[in-house]
């Protein structure tokens, strides 16, 4: 009986999550879903600090040799900028602690502002830059799993 209320219940939570309308905070705008060619795109970074805060080998017994998860502290000052980078081998999930950020993403047509409180994953085949456009410090912490050293998506 308690497994048949277990899965009555499991089964209630499913067809609720099914459905019920998404609702992430910072996504791209319904209807803006579409390329973006970044033609004006930062590719230097600029009034940002990128500091790695912990960093985990997980060739130690996580079997995955050459790379990392780690963990990094980026703020970004008014008007500063993380600049184009990609995500084809680098996932990630960014904590936006304090301030906002503008995110410029190549799957988006218009920019996406990211506030305080707010988690973005990040992975795929997406291309993206950022920019304080507020009066005020953006503070991020950035965990991601950068590819070996030495490939040029290892960067911001």
């Amino acid at each position: 009986m308690k497994l048949l209320k277990m899965a009555a219940a499991a089964s209630a939570a499913a067809i609720s999550m099914a459905t019920a309308p998404a609702a992430f905070a910072g996504e791209c705008p319904a209807g803006q879903v579409g390329a973006n060619a970044l033609t004006d795109a930062a590719t230097t970074p600029s009034r940002v600090t990128d500091d790695v805060i912990a960093s985990i080998d997980l060739a130690q017994g996580y079997g995955v040799p050459g790379r990392n998860l780690r963990m990094r502290r980026l703020v970004v000052e008014p008007g500063g900028v993380v600049p184009l980078h990609s995500h084809a081998q680098r996932p990630a999930n960014i904590y936006v602690v304090s301030g906002e950020v503008t995110e410029y993403r190549s799957t988006c047509a218009v920019p996406v502002t990211h506030r305080a409180g707010e988690v973005v994953a990040e992975q795929g085949e997406v291309s993206h830059w950022w920019r304080n456009n507020s009066r005020r410090r953006a503070v991020l912490i950035s965990a991601d799993i950068p590819p070996p050293a030495g490939n040029a998506q290892g960067g911001m």
